[in-house]
């Protein structure tokens, strides 16, 4: 049942396969920031992490037995357990908790901390060796994004103050994420990986959690919110958590982690499409330039891995 893309030996995809894959994921992250400032109208972060993870853990865990049929060794499932500890209880949490205290804006300036942080983590682990090349393409990039959002647009004050310093963490740890992946995604599929991941931590965010979500009426819920909650289980958990692991088993935890300087020009792309915002000279010039450095990161000749 396995697909030809989630074989060591098989086909490997196109560069420009993974570019727009990652860029869609990208779109859905976007999506995220605005959807979860109108979700928190009616549910607290608490419940949005507890409700995302509980959804989306139980759909990975099924298209992962569907497709793969396995089952991770012993030794694999302390690096699964890490793995959901940095990426789905502590991202998720840290997240909803500071997107809750801090504007959407805010929270994708603050995002572009990730491909820094990955390209720190991956040297110093030694699991993945930067060229200069990949180098100069993030520079690019989140100058770029600097451009399209200025940082004199972060929210401050003692609650927004609170909720940036909650996204850099939550950076961080979704940095170690990606990059702590590379390793076991060498002994495991990728949709194996990311479902486990999913298991582990949602023990820990459904023990924060469980007091906030016993107390909830799904009845109540208006059709706009379950078409939100839809929204966000399926395609920025579902679809973009599994897309970057493929991605990051088929690429780079960097190339993946790059991408993140999207999130301005996607969130920018989304007010024009659905709001009817203007695109301004310099939203258009940091575009560009976010674009010129994703090309230099994604084509760069593929440097040595640990």
């Amino acid at each position: 049942m396995n697909d030809p893309v989630s074989q060591v030996s098989g086909q490997h995809p196109s560069r420009w396969r993974i570019a727009l894959l990652l860029l869609a994921v990208q779109l859905t992250f976007a999506g995220y920031h605005v959807s979860g400032k109108l979700i928190f109208r009616t549910l607290t972060p608490l419940d949005l992490a507890g409700i995302r993870v509980g959804l989306a853990t139980p759909l990975l865990l099924a298209i992962a037995w569907f497709r793969d049929r396995t089952l991770p060794r012993l030794r694999d499932l302390p690096i699964l357990a890490l793995l959901g500890l940095l990426g789905v209880c502590l991202n998720q949490v840290l997240f909803a908790f500071g997107l809750y205290r801090t504007t959407a804006t805010s929270a994708s300036i603050l995002m572009l901390a990730i491909p820094v942080f990955a390209v720190a983590i991956g040297a110093i682990s030694g699991i993945e060796q930067i060229g200069w090349r990949r180098q100069v393409g993030i520079a690019s990039a989140l100058f770029g994004a600097i451009v399209m959002l200025h940082p004199s647009t972060l929210a401050f004050g003692d609650n927004a103050t609170a909720g940036n310093l909650l996204i850099l963490l939550n950076s961080l740890s979704y940095a170690c994420f990606l990059v702590f992946q590379r390793p076991i995604l060498r002994r495991l599929p990728w949709r194996t990986v990311i479902a486990w991941s999913f298991l582990f931590g949602s023990i820990g965010v459904e023990g924060l959690a469980a007091h906030d979500l016993i107390r909830l009426e799904p009845s109540s819920f208006s059709p706009e919110l379950w078409g939100l909650l839809a929204y966000v289980v399926l395609l920025p958990t579902v679809f973009a958590y599994s897309t970057n692991t493929w991605a990051v088993h088929r690429a780079t935890p960097v190339i993946v982690a790059a991408f993140v300087t999207l999130q301005p020009a996607a969130t920018a792309f989304l007010a024009h499409l659905v709001l009817g915002e203007t695109l301004s000279w310099q939203e258009v010039i940091g575009f560009a330039l976010i674009l010129a450095g994703l090309i230099r990161v994604s084509v760069a000749p593929r440097e040595r891995r640990a």
